[in-house]
């Protein structure tokens, strides 16, 4: 049986390009954290109080620490449906016209393999420690994170856009 994918732009490298470089991004500003400055055993390091500072938080749910998945099951099902997302937009990547889609998809997907198919299965949470409560934010987050929600909101722009196909633009 033979799978027939879409024919790929030349936009889908910029999405394929996109991702890895969060995944670079992600993986290596978790190692410097994990390995190099050992915030798990700091638990803190303040760098710029009271706006930023980086604090440890192991989470086990998805983004901001919703839905909660502290069992096995729960933390294969986030795996397994983050799996089934990427290659999703994977295959969407193929078929990307409009740069700022490109840029959408490879941040979310790459921001989705940085948390869910490398954190989940080697630690069994996800690495997050960008701290700024200092701002009344009230989350701890990771570039991975970032990531995923920058590419939404270029999503939400890129959907509000006319496309060139739009009976908008032919009035």
């Amino acid at each position: 049986m033979k799978l027939d994918l879409p024919r790929e732009t030349p936009l889908a490298r910029l999405a394929y390009a996109v991702a890895g470089a969060v995944l670079v991004l992600d993986q290596g500003s978790k190692a410097l954290i994990l390995h190099v400055i050992d915030l798990p055993n700091r638990q803190q390091m303040l760098v710029a109080p009271p706006i930023f500072n980086l604090t440890m938080v192991w989470n086990r749910g998805v983004s901001f620490g919703l839905l909660k998945a502290g069992a096995d099951l729960g933390r294969l099902a986030l795996i397994a449906f983050a799996a089934f997302v990427v290659a999703i937009l994977g295959l969407w990547a193929r078929r990307v016209d409009r740069p700022l889609l490109a840029w959408a998809v490879g941040l979310v997907m790459g921001g989705a393999i940085g948390n869910n198919l490398v954190d989940r299965p080697i630690y069994g949470a996800v690495v997050d420690f960008l701290d700024f409560s200092g701002l009344m934010f009230p989350w701890v987050f990771n570039v991975a994170d970032s990531a995923i929600s920058i590419g939404v909101v270029l999503l939400l722009i890129d959907a509000l856009q006319p496309q060139s196909g739009d009976a908008s633009k032919k009035a």
